[in-house]
């Protein structure tokens, strides 16, 4: 048990002290502004960032679709209007086969995009075929060469001759960017002609030159490229098959929709498709995402560079206030840490009028307060037993008594009468309070509580507040700690003035009434029954049995398996009917070098071994 002393109210609060040097509120100020506004700033740029996307997102999706529209419009007159031209030119053609000549002629310079018109019946053998021979000059083109592709791709074509239009990218079989039409020369009735026509993607290219973040494309039904800004990718003959949106445009029973997808890169697009209905061709307009939230991104890039010069200026507010604050709390924790070590006397003044301020001006009164209990009850303990006057302090210890097993010991100091009358005064009392220091030191090391001193005798007790688990055993500790001592404090003594010391100790092991006992005026803890008188009867036994320490039955049955002890017989007790074994403790038995035998014990000790008994005579012992 801890002694009584004021810097115990403070221990409880060590692990606070502790997490206070670690996170001073300053810092927490600092924290908790930090996170108010990291956490404020960052929900405003959040949802100010999340609906700015969503309308932008919006936006993007509308401007697509409006773009696909206009797009779709323009391409499908085109088709459709090339088509028409194709049809005209074929019919007049076959109506007046020996004008071919010049009806080709009047198309190809009414429209240069046109490269070949031409007609097949069944099995693609050729009704006419009428070339522009102009651009097949310029840029130096074999008709052979066109009618190599019409072969490489006639099964392709021949889907025409089911009533389909089919539109084909052959860019790739030349140095300019091309499309192949195959139609049927009549829609209502099967003739098994077909009409073919090589146009060059000038008149359509154009309306794909779309300028911003928008990327339009027109894509075949095979998911080909057949028309896009960049004229590589069509003169490459690219195929698009796998990207999100042409599946989702081949696969989708309405002419228009739009995804957001990522391609073979992971790069986000939001995009739109429109169907054409003419050759299963279908314009997409697509944009990259990041392009579109770029904006999104600056936003919060903005706001993230304001939240940071806003925590800086908060940071340096925050800490000039704190530190105004943190300051006197701080010189507050000092002085509560002073208090712990047991210093009542603070050198700290209140700088502020505020509760920091009242509650500094507190704290020193608490701390004189404190100064002045310590000093009553330093005095106090002097005369009450420490443990008891904690006890007493914290109003745990209750008038009455209380039946407890406890060991209780008795000493005395051998021939003390003798000694004192050799003796000033004034030396006896130096002598005994020096005897008594070091007998108590003893005690209190083995948890034992100094009862009271009785002239030159010590009774102390062990269980009687608090048990140590085996009382007895530490009752028996102590006595023989205190023969230790006793050697030690011999060394150098044996004058008059300086007489060799010799004490007898008993101890005996029972059930005691342990509590406050004495009047109104006057009261002390204590402990009283049998268990005590037996326990005084076993010391008055030393002298006769030539022991210094003897012990009862009862505390012998508790520790027996700890020390070595020798029979002393028994002895009869008035009050008690039976005669009662004792024991003399030798030793402990894990003490080597102990001695082994009360021999030893009374040769180390100088102690007179007891007066042999004549033959039939029974020895007495003590007091009776």
């Amino acid at each position: 048990m801890n002694s009584l002393t004021p810097t115990s109210l403070f221990k409880k609060n060590q692990a606070t002290d502790g997490l206070t040097s670690q996170f001073p509120i300053r810092y927490k100020l600092l924290l908790i502004i930090s996170i108010v506004l990291v956490v404020s700033v960052a929900g405003v740029t959040f949802l100010a960032s999340y609906f700015f996307r969503l309308d932008s997102e919006v936006r993007v999706k509308e401007n697509n679709i409006k773009i696909n529209e206009i797009l779709s419009l323009k391409v499908q007159a085109d088709l459709k209007g090339i088509r028409q031209d194709v049809h005209l030119t074929s019919a007049a053609i076959l109506r007046t086969p020996n004008q071919i000549n010049g009806i080709s002629k009047e198309l190809f310079t009414s429209d240069p995009s046109f490269v070949l018109v031409a007609a097949y019946g069944p099995n693609f053998t050729s009704k006419y075929e009428a070339y522009n021979e102009e651009f097949l000059t310029s840029f130096e083109y074999q008709k052979s060469e066109i009618q190599n592709t019409i072969g490489t791709i006639k099964d392709k074509l021949s889907k025409a001759y089911s009533g389909a239009t089919v539109i084909w990218n052959v860019s790739p079989y030349f140095r300019h960017a091309m499309l192949c039409m195959a139609f049927p020369l009549s829609e209502t009735k099967d003739t098994g002609t077909i009409l073919i026509t090589f146009v060059k993607l000038d008149r359509i290219s154009d309306a794909f030159q779309t300028a911003g973040n928008v990327e339009t494309f027109l894509i075949g039904e095979d998911g080909s490229v057949l028309a896009h800004p960049d004229a590589k990718v069509v003169m490459s003959g690219a195929n698009l098959n796998d990207l999100p949106i042409v599946q989702k445009m081949k696969k989708a029973v309405v002419d228009n929709g739009q995804i957001r997808y990522e391609n073979k890169e992971k790069i986000a697009y939001l995009g739109s498709f429109k169907k054409l209905g003419i050759g299963g061709v279908g314009v997409i307009s697509q944009v990259q995402e990041e392009r579109v939230f770029a904006e999104v991104n600056n936003i919060q890039r903005r706001n993230v560079y304001l939240l940071i010069i806003s925590l800086a200026s908060a940071f340096i507010v925050i800490f000039i206030f704190a530190k105004s604050l943190s300051s006197p709390i701080l010189s507050l924790v000092g002085a509560a840490k002073s208090i712990q070590n047991g210093q009542f006397k603070l050198d700290i003044k209140a700088t502020t009028r505020d509760e920091v301020g009242v509650l500094t001006n507190s704290f020193v009164s608490m701390s004189r307060g404190l100064e002045e209990r310590e000093k009553l009850k330093d005095s106090f303990s002097r005369f009450v037993n420490t443990d008891i006057a904690e006890l007493a302090a914290q109003g745990k210890l209750e008038i009455g008594g209380v039946r407890r097993k406890s060991a209780v010991f008795f000493s005395d100091i051998r021939s003390f009468t003798a000694i004192s009358e050799k003796l000033e005064p004034e030396d006896v009392v130096e002598f005994l309070n020096e005897y008594m220091a070091e007998m108590v030191t003893c005690v209190k090391e083995t948890g034992g509580i100094v009862d009271k001193f009785i002239g030159d005798a010590i009774m102390a007790t062990w269980g009687a507040l608090r048990s140590t688990g085996n009382d007895s055993a530490s009752a028996v500790e102590a006595s023989l700690r205190m023969r230790d001592r006793l050697i030690q404090y011999n060394k150098g003594r044996g004058s008059v003035k300086k007489p060799i010391i010799k004490i007898g100790c008993g101890i005996n092991t029972g059930y005691v009434i342990a509590g406050q006992i004495g009047s109104n005026d006057k009261m002390e803890y204590t402990v009283i029954g049998d268990t005590v008188n037996f326990a005084s009867r076993v010391e008055s036994c030393t002298k006769d049995a030539g022991a210094d320490i003897l012990i009862s039955e009862n505390t012998y049955q508790e520790c027996k398996d700890l020390f070595n002890v020798e029979s002393m017989g028994s002895i009869y007790v008035k009050g008690k009917v039976e005669p009662q074994k004792i024991y003399a403790v030798v030793s402990r038995k894990s003490d080597t070098k102990g001695p082994k035998t009360m021999a030893e014990v009374r040769e180390l000790l100088g102690i007179k071994p007891p007066e042999k008994v004549a033959p039939g005579k029974k020895r007495t012992m003590g007091k009776t």
